[in-house]
């Protein structure tokens, strides 16, 4: 029995020997080959993406093409305070035409554009003898994009990790090994209040109704500008309505471009949802597809790529999504229209009638709301196009130029006595950082370069830029 029952037991025992002894062995070119395939397949992506990695100031700007290049050195520097007991940032303006014009257009750009995109336009005006201050609102173009913020991290959880961090830092790591080594934890002084850290934080700039109300008063204010002449793009007239309703004295007339409180042209998912917004930004055919569906039927040129080159670099995306996303989308605009200081303003209202029928029919129902409004349509589309640029300056001239002119007349740029010495100070090689906020930092016409030295210390670049 004992004989018959090993023999039962070594019996199943030899197919696992079998099998075993005849399994072929593992084929190293087909892991080498599925690495090889993988890494080529993910490396383009990679590398296509690559841009979107941060560069510093310097770098980026030499990056850039030279119509970008050169559209900077025309601008021109404001300091701007967009939030109380915050520093103040850089606010990039274009301004094209006779300082001593009595007709002044504050031209204010919408959400994903630049006032690149209204440059063309600009000059086109300009050579009509009309000012024009083309903006790059805060978070946008040129202008600064991020600003560090100091805050306070007090007890709870986190405040506690910040503290022993920062006790850390202080006394060294090897303090802290020391302890545990010696005592099997660390000794941290036990404070009878609770320690307030304050830390040093870098945020996107996020431009609300509030924010676009400071900048246009000091830009207004820095630029000297009476009776102001509005344009206001898309998104830029609903952040824009609360201001104008509050400083309609400051306003001489307000012209609204393809803008409505319902919705923007460039659809903020794009630009939001993880994935596609890298692949937006990323490809320059994917980025013109998605303008081409929403914005405007001419791609291909600078005035498109230039956008996409401002959003995905220095927290770009980020600052045009926040101000998406504080849009206030239930703006009643019979209401606004029909208030006391607003309903005698001249208004016109430039519109898309190439775009839809749907389109078409929003500016109509824009126009119906404001009673004072005059209705023109243009040949473009929703964005500026460079090729419809003589089109849409044609129409803003006509409709500024029968305006009644102001008794007022601005006969110089009013740049206070200090400002000038700010330039001899940058031509010393004095930061920019230490000029005083709201205050211009240039002078006459914007192709002086005398007012560059703000913007170029900016970039790293003190022997010159637009080069």
């Amino acid at each position: 029995m004992a004989i018959t029952s090993e023999q039962a037991d070594t019996k199943p025992q030899q197919p696992t020997s079998n099998s075993s002894s005849s399994s072929s062995p593992p084929n190293p070119f087909k892991f080498w080959f599925f690495l090889t395939l993988s890494v080529s397949l993910i490396t383009p992506l990679f590398i296509s993406l690559s841009s979107l990695s941060p560069q510093d100031s310097k770098s980026w700007f030499l990056s850039l093409p030279t119509s970008l290049r050169q559209h900077y050195s025309n601008g021109r520097i404001i300091k701007v305070q967009i939030t109380p007991n915050q520093p103040t940032i850089e606010v990039f303006t274009l301004q094209e035409g006779p300082v001593s014009s009595l007709d002044n257009v504050l031209i204010l750009h919408g959400l994903g554009c630049s006032s690149y995109s209204f440059s063309k336009i600009s000059k086109t005006l300009g050579l009509k003898g009309v000012r024009v201050i083309a903006v790059d609102l805060p978070g946008s173009g040129f202008s600064e994009k991020s600003s560090v913020v100091v805050e306070d991290i007090g007890g709870g959880v986190l405040g506690r990790v910040w503290e022993i961090y920062y006790d850390v830092k202080e006394k060294g790591i090897f303090w802290g090994f020391d302890q545990l080594v010696e005592q099997g934890y660390i000794d941290f002084e036990e404070k009878e209040a609770v320690r307030v850290t304050k830390r040093e934080v870098t945020r996107e700039i996020v431009l609300g109704s509030d924010e676009m109300g400071r900048v246009l008063r000091q830009v207004i204010d820095s630029m000297g500008l009476v009776n102001v002449d509005l344009v206001l793009h898309d998104s830029a007239f609903t952040l824009g309505a609360n201001w104008v309703l509050e400083n309609s004295g400051s306003v001489r007339s307000v012209t609204i471009l393809d803008g409505t409180p319902k919705v923007t042209a460039l659809p903020l998912w794009v630009l939001d949802v993880p994935v596609v917004r890298e692949v937006v930004l990323g490809f320059k055919f994917v980025f013109e597809s998605v303008i081409a569906r929403f914005c405007s039927r001419s791609v291909g040129g600078m005035d498109v790529e230039a956008n996409r080159i401002f959003l995905k670099s220095r927290n770009g995306r980020k600052s045009v999504v926040g101000m998406g996303k504080s849009l206030n989308y239930s703006l009643d605009l019979a209401e606004w229209g029909s208030s006391d200081s607003v309903k005698g303003l001249p208004m016109q209202v430039i519109w898309s009638s190439v775009w839809s029928e749907e389109w078409t029919e929003e500016g109509r129902r824009v126009a119906k709301a404001l009673p004072q409004a005059t209705f023109v349509t243009h040949s473009g589309g929703r964005w500026p196009q460079e090729d419809k640029a003589d089109e849409l300056a044609k129409t803003i001239y006509q409709f500024v130029s029968s305006l009644p002119k102001p008794v007022q007349k601005v006969v110089e740029d009013p740049i206070a006595g200090h400002i000038h010495k700010m330039f001899d100070e940058s031509q010393n090689g004095a930061h920019h950082h230490h000029h005083d906020h709201a205050q211009g930092v240039g002078e006459g016409h914007a192709h002086g370069h005398d007012h560059a030295a703000g913007y170029v210390n900016a970039y790293g670049l003190n022997d010159g830029w637009g080069k």
